[in-house]
């Protein structure tokens, strides 16, 4: 069976290299790519997509994944900008049509390997603290792995770190406070996609680092997110859910 894909946010650098990706993968069939312009119903519709990968922005991200799952085409978003209230409205709406789907808040397998193992060494080390870096181009913070990871973590630690009294001199200078857990977002030219995961214990610090150096290490994870969407009958959070 040859997968209809659609590609929506095709003109971004991401969206470029997920339709020279797709296109070049025997098992798709790019039928459309579209961008702010176009009408994302009007297209999936015309283009009878079954699969219509989201790479666009934080701002448009919830009425995107909401249009891909009236129209009936399975969601594949990438796109960061979802918190968990919308992630499970989104949820429960592909549920009462029995839509599969996929949210991914990254397609490395590196940086979910990365989220995976942090959720067992948070069993040991309720302190932690994410870095979350990540070129000047993307203007939403923190970013959707950050977002994730501190929900992984949130639900895998035995106990909550004592709070302490802390006093900022400057407005946030400790970084968001998401599930009691600090997050620092940092925005250069010159990054990709990185992030630190900082444990803190009795004398001793630990700490996991995932690198993105090119944007071709999200690919494998959006043809696998493509590929396992049109056998789900739900709507999937996490891209460690399918691996």
């Amino acid at each position: 069976m040859t997968i209809r894909v659609l590609v929506n946010g095709a003109n971004g650098k991401m969206g470029q290299l997920a339709v020279k990706t797709l296109s070049a993968d025997k098992h798709f069939n790019l039928v459309a790519e579209t961008g702010r312009k176009d009408n994302l119903a009007e297209s999936i519709k015309k283009s009878k997509a079954d699969v219509v990968v989201d790479l666009t922005n934080a701002e448009s991200v919830l009425k995107n994944a909401e249009t891909i799952i009236d129209a009936g085409a399975h969601p594949v978003i990438g796109t960061s900008g979802l918190m968990q209230k919308q992630v499970t409205e989104l949820q429960k709406r592909c549920e009462k049509l029995k839509l599969g789907g996929i949210i991914a808040p990254n397609f490395s397998i590196g940086a979910v390997l990365m989220m995976k193992h942090a959720q067992q060494i948070a069993k040991y080390f309720p302190d932690v603290e994410i870095i979350e870096m990540h070129h000047d181009g993307k203007l939403d913070s923190p970013s959707g792995t950050a977002v994730r990871t501190a929900e992984l973590l949130s639900i895998s630690r035995t106990k909550k770190p004592e709070k302490k009294a802390m006093r900022e001199t400057i407005t946030g200078a400790r970084g968001a406070d998401y599930q009691q857990i600090p997050i620092h977002a940092i925005r250069l030219p010159g990054l990709v996609a990185h992030q630190q995961i900082i444990f803190g214990g009795t004398g001793e610090t630990l700490t996991l680092k995932h690198d993105s150096i090119d944007r071709q290490c999200f690919m494998s994870g959006i043809v696998l997110a493509c590929k396992k969407a049109v056998t789900l009958d739900k709507l999937v959070y996490g891209l460690e859910n399918i691996l």
